[in-house]
């Protein structure tokens, strides 16, 4: 009987998979996070990328 106990207790005590549980919230955080400022700045980030590109465009067709 002193063994289940034991068992019991130790099984109520482990925390193992704590530490994933944590790691996988912090993921979850980070990943709300993106997806909040890529549609935060969504609209932004494309013309950024479409004024580089053309920039880049440009500068390919000036050289000799």
């Amino acid at each position: 009987m002193l063994k289940l106990l034991a068992l019991k207790d130790a099984y109520l005590k482990n925390e193992d998979g704590a530490t994933a549980i944590e790691y996988g919230l912090i993921a979850a955080g980070i990943s709300l996070a993106i997806v909040a400022v890529v549609f935060t700045f969504g609209d932004q980030l494309v013309i950024t990328f479409e004024s580089m590109e053309t920039a880049m465009t440009d500068a390919n067709t000036r050289l000799p």
